[in-house]
């Protein structure tokens, strides 16, 4: 699963049923600080935390809500599991690529 950020699109979901590989693509510059990363935390140049709960709210979520739903929670899990998550922020850690 992909969060894609463009100044023309803000952020949405890409390959929402991509549940193995999770990432944040910079498809323009972003100043870390703004409103439209929507609680993103950019943590240094290859990494970000994302939101638990913003994941779901973003465009591009498969309509089936229960099924994907499922899913997600299975891969929030897991990341638990793994370490990925950070408690104190509820966020998931996210590889950051950039396409500049």
């Amino acid at each position: 699963m992909v969060i894609e950020y463009s100044s023309q699109t803000g952020l949405r979901l890409v390959n929402p049923l991509d549940f193995c590989n999770f990432k944040v693509v910079l498809m323009d510059p972003v100043n870390p600080s703004t409103s439209a990363l929507r609680g993103i935390t950019l943590v240094d140049q290859d990494n970000a935390l994302v939101p638990i709960d913003l994941v779901p709210t973003l465009p591009g979520r498969l309509k089936d809500y229960e099924t994907w739903e499922t899913a997600y929670a299975k891969m929030v899990a897991s990341a638990r599991e793994r370490g990925w998550i950070d408690s104190d922020a509820n966020a998931i850690r996210a590889h950051i690529e950039s396409s500049l």
